[in-house]
């Protein structure tokens, strides 16, 4: 089977190699330049990190005039929901590793989105919190996730897998 541009497979068990950047001729009608998947086609991970590659693209083109990352987006709305948690919290609830989390936050503070705080509880760690800019920021991602971006994953998975989907990821990563 080929992975299809939105992730999904379809008829034949072979994918194109990306392109490099260098131009060179390519023989459409030649089938040669079909690299053969094998076991990867029935493996889920794979399937996974080829779907979160092209939802990932969508994503950033939905969201390209506000410069925000699915990460940055999902800082964004944590601290909206939970404001005044500390660093350690929103980082560990999204996986995030703690050197990429500060240099997150760094980018974030910088644009004043976000405001990291000394704890009044424990002075060694700092909660986090969105400003003014942050929040409106983030109103207008979440406008454009929603029009453009979610809007066109239920399009082409219909609204019925769409819920499936997001019940069966959330499975795994809760029992996995």
């Amino acid at each position: 089977m080929t992975v299809s541009k939105n992730g999904f497979k379809t008829a034949s068990d072979a994918v194109r190699p990306q392109r490099s950047l260098r131009r060179e001729p390519v023989d459409p009608a030649g089938d040669e330049s079909m690299l053969q998947l094998g076991e990867l086609s029935g493996l889920l991970g794979y399937s996974l990190k080829r779907a979160q590659l092209k939802v990932f693209e969508d994503f950033l083109r939905c969201v390209a005039p506000l410069q925000l990352t699915p990460a940055q987006f999902s800082v964004l709305l944590l601290l909206d929901k939970n404001p005044g948690r500390n660093q350690t919290e929103i980082a560990n609830t999204l996986g995030i590793l703690r050197p990429n989390f500060v240099a997150m936050l760094d980018a974030l503070e910088s644009r004043d989105l976000c405001a990291r705080m000394r704890s009044a509880n424990d002075r060694r760690s700092h909660i986090l919190v969105l400003t003014d800019r942050g929040r409106a920021v983030l109103a207008r991602a979440k406008k454009l996730v929603a029009n453009k971006h979610e809007a066109r994953l239920i399009e082409v998975l219909g609204p019925a897998n769409h819920a499936a989907l997001l019940e069966m990821l959330a499975k795994l990563a809760q029992e996995f």
